[in-house]
């Protein structure tokens, strides 16, 4: 669908022709629940509601982005002045500008236009595939924002990785009996599609790769380890392929939640590459997570409920 059918007039005009809305007459700028903000075009989460303050500017005001990559900035000279434009990573969607008036540490005033951004509330981001960002939230709030915002995969104590390496049944059926692993979940991310299927997916144009999240305790077990294991159990050096399965949906890929996780990427890469195991050159992607969708009720704990299905995944010495 073309974006001016599936934008309204403003949202096209602010994000594709750096329009921007009227001061406080926008939807966000008075916004004080806790939730996500979404590019409005692709989806990509911007901001957290927890990094909002009330500027006074009359537009959705915010000290950062979710991860410092998730928007670009250029500069701005269009009114007579310099100023610094901001835009989405992904989708290049102008966002706004970016001001250094704002409050501490950072100093920055990301101010924002309400049409550029979709808001997800707190408690439906594991509903929209966004769970993996509950762990942003306070405890505290969570537990206000009902049932759905608090679960296990929010604990205080857990954290979340997101690993695609070839068929989801096998990788989930050895991830999910290491200590330290709270839960597993199977679906597909990557990709473009929304509420893919895996009739979609099993046509290798959706862009998303068979994915599990996992859900662990840092405490007992260290995404590092977690990483490792990853590198032992399926083929990082076949693009696009893990035995017998074939296509871009079988990619191995690291989805990373957090600047710190992709450093950790980056040196798991390193010691596999580094441990003598793999004869040829590991081509394992490793890009910023997007929305994780979760793959349908059967997929879930396959080889538990079907002891004798396919797998290609097995733990290398």
């Amino acid at each position: 669908m073309e974006l001016e059918e599936r934008l309204t007039p403003l949202q096209y005009h602010v994000t594709q022709e750096c329009g921007t809305e009227p001061a406080f007459q926008n939807e966000y700028w008075d916004n004080h629940e806790p939730g996500l903000y979404l590019d409005v075009v692709s989806g990509e989460p911007l901001f957290a509601s927890i990094d909002k303050f009330d500027s006074g500017s009359g537009w959705p005001s915010f000290t950062k982005p979710i991860e410092s990559d998730a928007v670009t900035t250029k500069s701005d000279r269009s009114l007579g002045m310099v100023r610094t434009e901001v835009r989405s990573s992904d989708a290049d969607s102008h966002l706004g500008h970016v001001f250094d008036d704002g409050p501490g540490p950072s100093g920055l005033r990301y101010c924002i236009n309400s049409a550029a951004l979709r808001f997800v509330h707190l408690r439906d981001l594991e509903r929209e595939g966004l769970g993996a960002y509950l762990g942003l939230f306070p405890p505290e709030l969570r537990a206000g924002a009902g049932p759905a915002a608090s679960g296990k995969a929010a604990s205080a104590q857990s954290e979340t990785a997101i690993l695609a390496g070839g068929c989801f049944w096998g990788m989930e059926e050895i991830l999910r009996k290491l200590p330290g692993v709270l839960d597993t979940e199977v679906g597909y991310s990557g990709g473009t599609l929304e509420n893919p299927t895996y009739a979609d997916m099993r046509t290798g144009r959706t862009g998303h790769a068979e994915a599990i999240r996992v859900t662990f305790d840092p405490a007992r077990i260290t995404y590092g380890a977690i990483l490792d294991t990853f590198f032992r159990m399926h083929d990082p050096t076949t693009k696009d392929r893990q035995g017998n399965d074939v296509g871009t949906q079988y990619r191995s890929a690291i989805f990373y939640l957090s600047d710190a996780q992709r450093a950790e990427a980056e040196a798991a890469v390193k010691r596999a590459s580094a441990s003598g195991r793999w004869k040829r050159p590991i081509v394992t992607e490793i890009t910023k997570a997007g929305t994780f969708w979760l793959a349908e009720d059967y997929h879930q704990d396959y080889l538990e409920k079907n002891p004798g299905g396919y797998t290609c995944h097995y733990l290398r010495d």
